[in-house]
């Protein structure tokens, strides 16, 4: 019998309805506690202006670093399940209000462009919110697709766009 393939997947998380810090927590407990996903790393948490859908509250943004055994479709499942647990609903407004925004960016090296997903995360090289944590982690992670690596993604940002404020945690 063969052992389960391990893999290393990078997530964001983010909220800006209800309690954001503790809908936060509660996802990544969520996530870890099954026993096919291990943190590894995890960011400090911004407080982060909206992008594309401005009319709303900031949100409280991280990225995560897990290790998984679970395929790129079944972390999605759960992802979308911890997303409906904490109340999201699946009609609301793109890019706004939400109490919970669970994010696959990169999953191991691979790129993979299905109906329900894509990896990298097709936006996450635009995203301050996502690019800044994910340096606080690992600046020199490669982006398989782009090929360059995430502080070089951040530093071609507008420095006055999407400001992002670390959180005391």
């Amino acid at each position: 019998m063969s052992e389960a393939k391990h893999h290393l997947v990078w997530i964001s998380v983010g909220a800006n309805l209800g309690d954001k810090m503790e809908n936060c927590r509660r996802a990544i407990i969520a996530l870890t506690s099954c026993g096919d996903a291990a943190l590894r790393s995890r960011s400090p948490f911004y407080r982060t202006a909206p992008v594309d859908y401005e009319n709303q509250d900031w949100f409280v943004n991280a990225v995560l670093l897990i290790e998984t055994t679970l395929s790129p479709e079944a972390l999605l499942d759960r992802l979308k399940a911890i997303e409906r647990g904490a109340g999201r609903k699946q009609d609301g407004i793109r890019f706004g209000p939400r109490p919970l925004d669970l994010d696959i960016l990169f999953f191991d090296d691979i790129a993979l462009k299905t109906s329900e997903l894509t990896i990298p995360h097709p936006r996450l090289h635009k995203r301050r919110f996502v690019l800044q944590p994910l340096c606080d982690i690992d600046p020199d992670w490669q982006h398989p697709v782009l090929g360059c690596d995430a502080q070089t993604l951040l530093d071609r940002l507008p420095p006055d766009e999407q400001p992002v404020e670390r959180v005391p945690f």
